[in-house]
């Protein structure tokens, strides 16, 4: 095994297998969980791998999510490589009690028993577009077919955003988390999504319907909290759950004994879900969190004003907390406490939605398509090594003619 650096220059994000994480962060976890790491801005900071670790940062408050307090692990399409300041509305980069004045008002609609009741809705939209999967005959791609437009359409009429806007929504969306985006692309999709959501919250306000954009203009909100609420959920809420989605098809496929055994004991379906999070974590760049004061971890001192940076695939590979990490198990009981949704007051808000989405999605495909098969060898599979939430950009699937 190859000596560890005393310092990182980067986060390793190159994968030489595509269903597992970066070979490095395996050692690192064994011979320096916390390692000091140069971060593409020049500041120094830290890298953590281990799961205990990865706990104690996410769930200690001494550690900020501020925006403007981070510096990020991977080279971002912002002017100057400078993190602004937090837009008002977007909780998902803020601290308490802003955080939790915002997070509070989205409970009602993000609880266990809520979700519950959209899975009539979500089984109707699987269904059509498995029917509309099947009219085309194989091969198909899965994320063009289901795994991007199921997460969309649902969290568009959670929202009360047009679905005929989705597809700019997506391509703004997906300039946000490319890597290789230039800053003025990334500018624009910021506009282009502000200026949609925008004029959609001024809309709401005049005439409210049943819909979580209308409740929350009901609330004591301005326009542009309530804005910024919703691109955080738009956003969040189709990219995360689609490449997931995306990722834990392909993953079942190349272990066809996991995917026959899920077929023959579907009520497994739940603990796929949370052992597919586990063994594919897709944030595989970051989280990241600012030192608010000094802070003693694992026999080192990380300085006020630091950043550490948590690597949730790393952490969900930890042999210490999950025994044979690297085996896919649908059964995988340690997998209830996987990693994958975050951890701590920033776990995040839509878990119950596309836990429900995901398990929806992989039991109406395996039902429907009984013989469905990579159309293409594994190693052509295109993967999103160039943004920050992991997947893959295509999976092109077949199945028996006689199916669907």
């Amino acid at each position: 095994m190859s000596e560890t650096p005393a310092r990182l220059a980067g986060l390793p994000l190159r994968r030489e297998c595509p269903l597992a994480p970066p070979a490095p962060l395996a050692r690192l976890r064994e011979q320096r969980p916390l390692i000091p790491m140069t971060y593409p801005d020049g500041h120094d900071g830290w890298l953590v791998t281990s799961y205990d670790l990865a706990r104690a940062v996410l769930g200690d408050l001494r550690f900020s999510n501020r925006n403007e307090l981070r510096h990020y692990p991977v080279q971002l399409p912002r002017a100057g490589g400078k993190s602004s300041r937090t837009p008002p509305g977007m909780f998902s980069r803020m601290d308490p009690p802003d955080h939790t004045r915002y997070r509070r008002l989205l409970a009602p609609y993000f609880n266990v028993r809520r979700i519950r009741l959209l899975a009539p809705r979500v089984t109707g939209i699987v269904g059509q577009l498995l029917d509309r999967m099947a009219e085309q005959g194989p091969p198909a791609d899965l994320v063009e077919m289901l795994a991007l437009p199921m997460p969309s359409r649902v969290i568009c009429e959670l929202l009360g955003v047009p679905y005929e806007d989705h597809e700019r929504f997506q391509q703004d969306s997906a300039t946000l988390f490319d890597l290789t985006a230039e800053v003025g692309a990334s500018s624009l999709a910021w506009a282009s999504l502000y200026d949609r959501l925008r004029r959609l919250v001024l809309v709401k306000r005049a005439a409210p319907d049943d819909d979580l954009l209308s409740y929350l203009t009901g609330c004591d909100l301005s326009d542009e909290e309530v804005t910024f609420m919703g691109i955080t959920l738009l956003v969040a809420g189709h990219e995360t759950t689609a490449n997931m989605l995306s990722l834990g098809v392909f993953a079942l496929l190349e272990h066809p004994g996991q995917l026959a055994r899920l077929r023959a004991e579907p009520a497994l379906i739940e603990h796929a879900v949370e052992e597919l999070m586990r063994h594919q974590t897709i944030i595989h760049a970051g989280p990241t969190r600012a030192a608010l004061e000094d802070v003693e971890l694992a026999g080192e001192v990380i300085r006020a004003g630091q950043v550490v940076t948590v690597s949730l695939p790393a952490a969900n590979r930890d042999p210490l907390r999950f025994p044979e990490p690297d085996v896919l198990d649908i059964s995988n009981a340690a997998a209830q406490g996987q990693l994958g949704f975050g951890f701590g007051i920033h776990q995040c808000t839509g878990q119950q939605l596309a836990r429900l989405e995901m398990s929806i999605a992989l039991s109406e495909l395996l039902q429907r398509f009984p013989t469905v098969r990579l159309a293409r060898p594994a190693r052509e599979i295109r993967t999103r090594d160039t943004m920050t939430i992991y997947g893959v950009h295509s999976l092109p699937l077949t199945w028996d003619g006689e199916e669907g």
